[in-house]
């Protein structure tokens, strides 16, 4: 094979058994090349009940949370609470390089699947836990959703309005997508560090400490002022405390825009007022004001009101394409805030052909799915496989890579071990 299509963890075997808190982790290993075997309960993972679903078709196989977040990966079934269940996952532990899983601290142990456990029969095995809380600490045993851990992380304070309680981002749960990409991060190095030293190791994520960090800018603000960061679409400037916006209506949507004062004002600022100007939608007192004096530290918010009156009129009068292009032109700061389909129109991540067609002849059709989320001189990087359908490869992984018959995979559905 030539190298420059293989994927920079070609050589490694992962076994997933996540549930919806590290699915992503697979993922993005498998993206990366490494041979991802999903593992799932008999019957289905419980997260191939989640929607929405395709034609809001509440079927198993049809789940687009689950075809979302699997691709790249092959699917077998197995009852790792059973005796032979553990054996045949101990079996394949032997040719694996990673287990990845999403348990509660403590469950695989119970089993005889944690971690002193498998470096028994595989001593260079890599354990990837993602948890809510990690493996120590007062909070380990704690159960905690996505919500939970954006509640504790701090990261809540910050998102929302400020006249309204705090809230969670979107409706998709970014703790375990923060807490799977620092799963798949952490085993990547776990990799190379085997490779250096010979050994494996248990690396443990934490989905709290991985919110936690994304809102550092939060706890410097407490570090330097020592008040909480302020919630919503402004900025809050002192010792006036005048608020000042930086997310802003036009005639499609919205765009992000922050009228900065002072010389910056000068540079970022003062432009868009000679644009509205030549339009014909400014003033004397827009005009002369002097940008380069101005501090919204120091004017009352009635000043402030008005001159944002000015940028809020003229931005209702374009689009978010005539203010992006005029912004290209003039080199102001404004940037669309981009819809769904925004995104997927987008020149930029078509001119890097980021979008991946996957079929899926269970739906009889193609699906758009993210593709590459990065670019490589040496190695490919991408979705390699459709998400496996329940038990797909189970002949494949068992018969032709374990040794058993048919005869055995038989008495083994019967019993519910696969």
């Amino acid at each position: 094979m030539d190298d420059r299509s293989r994927g920079m963890l070609s050589p490694y075997r992962v076994l997933d058994l996540t549930d919806e808190k590290g699915l992503l982790c697979g993922k993005l290993l498998g993206d990366l090349g490494a041979d991802v075997i999903k593992i799932e309960v008999p019957g289905g993972d419980k997260a191939r009940n989640n929607g929405p679903f395709f034609h809001d078709i509440p079927h198993q196989e049809y789940s687009l949370h689950w075809l979302s977040f699997n691709t790249s990966k092959r699917g077998i079934t197995l009852n790792i609470e059973a005796k032979d269940g553990q054996a045949i996952l101990k079996k394949l532990a032997t040719t694996a390089d990673v287990v990845i899983e999403s348990y509660s601290p403590g469950y695989l142990d119970k089993l005889g699947l944690g971690y002193t456990d498998l470096i028994k029969i595989n001593p260079k095995i890599i354990l990837t836990s993602i948890t809510p809380f990690g493996q120590t600490g007062p909070y380990k045993d704690y159960r905690g959703e996505d919500l939970v851990c954006w509640a504790l992380s701090g990261k809540m304070l910050i998102t929302g309005d400020p006249d309204r309680a705090p809230v969670r981002v979107s409706h998709l749960p970014h703790a375990w997508f923060h807490g799977s990409a620092d799963g798949a991060a952490g085993t990547a190095m776990a990799l190379y560090w085997r490779g250096i030293s010979g050994r494996g190791q248990h690396v443990d994520v934490s989905m709290q400490e991985s919110m936690e960090k994304v809102g550092i800018h939060s706890h410097l603000a407490w570090t330097l002022l020592k008040r909480d960061a302020w919630r919503g679409p402004f900025l809050k400037t002192a010792p006036s405390n005048s608020v000042t916006h930086f997310v802003w209506q036009c005639q499609d949507g919205h765009i992000v825009f922050y009228p900065f004062s002072g010389f910056a004002g000068l540079r970022a600022s003062k432009p868009v007022i000679d644009w509205m100007d030549a339009e014909g939608m400014a003033d004397d007192f827009i005009r002369r004001l002097d940008w380069a004096s101005l501090d919204w530290g120091q004017t009352t918010q009635d000043t402030v009101d008005k001159i944002e009156g000015y940028f809020r009129r003229f931005f209702l009068t374009k689009t978010k394409q005539e203010l992006f292009a005029g912004a290209l032109e003039k080199f102001l700061l404004i940037q669309p805030v981009n819809t769904a389909k925004d995104i997927m129109d987008h020149p930029q991540l078509q001119g890097r052909e980021y979008w991946q067609e996957v079929e899926y002849p269970v739906l009889g059709q193609q699906l758009t799915f993210p593709g590459a989320f990065l670019k490589s001189s040496a190695t490919t990087c991408g979705i390699s496989r459709r998400a496996p359908l329940i038990g797909e490869h189970n002949e494949e992984v068992y018969k032709g890579e374990l040794g058993f018959t048919s005869v055995q995979l038989v008495n083994l559905k019967e019993a519910g071990i696969i």
